[in-house]
């Protein structure tokens, strides 16, 4: 079967499930079995692709019409440039949470910090700061211990295992030092929201990295909370929040001695993250 036949029949049947992307993930599809970029594929239409992978081809069509997200499927999701290892343990690292890598290694560009990931999944905020912040060291935390194992293969895969450290440990366990910068991607999705969420999230990703309790504020609060005495003076907490939250986040940060720095706002234009600074 010629390759433009293959991606116009995957992408009819994904359209058939009502999938948006269902052309561009039949193309990305193909391109993974022919181990080509899309581009390749697409000017090249006209070659033959082998039995074999059609029927490789199909089977991944198959996985996606469960709406399986492409990331879990791939086994891989690019963020900050690198191809980062993701599989249902850790949620897949979404283009916003570049913005706020984007605006930290500005901040602390030619600087020599310590840094904590508090829920650090893959890894791929901390490393990506690291990659930027070249005399940096840091330590990412999370309660999941398959998604520890994820992060630490990522680390060995980037050669970044000489300035990071990856532990399964919960944010009480931390006490020992303290850091420049505290980073999070909390989970902040109210309980009663997570059944609204698209089949693509709420079927595969950890349902422990997005449940943040009755008001989505549950893992919030306590970050906040153990970030007032972990950091050091005038120490950045820089914090991933939900649509809507910014007026009560701020409230519980000005509580508790930090005042907003930066905001960062999304592609949609809603604020995405807070930078703020501990005053002590």
């Amino acid at each position: 079967m010629l390759i433009s036949e293959l991606i116009k029949n995957g992408a009819q049947v994904l359209k058939s499930k009502k999938i948006s992307s269902h052309l561009l993930d039949s193309e990305l599809i193909l391109s993974k079995i022919l181990k080509k970029s899309r581009e390749k594929i697409l000017i090249s239409t006209e070659k033959k692709v082998s039995s074999q992978e059609e029927d490789n081809f199909y089977n991944l069509i198959k996985r996606r019409l469960n709406h399986e997200p492409l990331a879990y499927i791939f086994n891989e999701r690019e963020f900050w440039s690198k191809n980062f290892f993701v599989n249902t343990n850790t949620l897949i690292p979404r283009p916003e949470t570049e913005l706020l890598v984007e605006h930290l290694s500005r901040h602390f560009k030619n600087k020599k910090i310590s840094i904590l990931d508090i829920g650090t999944g893959s890894g791929c905020i901390l490393l990506s700061l690291l990659e930027e912040l070249k005399d940096s060291c840091g330590v990412g935390i999370d309660i999941s211990k398959k998604a520890i194992k994820i992060a630490l293969k990522n680390s060995n895969l980037f050669k970044l295992n000489h300035r990071s450290k990856f532990y399964n440990r919960s944010l009480d366990q931390v006490y020992s030092r303290k850091f420049d910068l505290i980073v999070s991607n909390p989970p902040y999705i109210c309980s009663h929201e997570i059944k609204n969420l698209s089949d693509d999230i709420k079927k595969y990703e950890p349902r422990i990295a997005l449940d943040g309790g009755n008001d989505g504020l549950d893992v919030i609060k306590k970050v906040i909370y153990k970030s007032n005495t972990i950091l050091k003076k005038k120490g950045m907490l820089a914090l991933e929040i939900g649509y809507g939250q910014f007026r009560k986040v701020s409230q519980i940060l000005k509580a508790y001695n930090f005042r907003n720095k930066f905001l960062i706002k999304d592609y949609q234009n809603n604020i995405r993250c807070i930078m703020t600074i501990l005053e002590k």
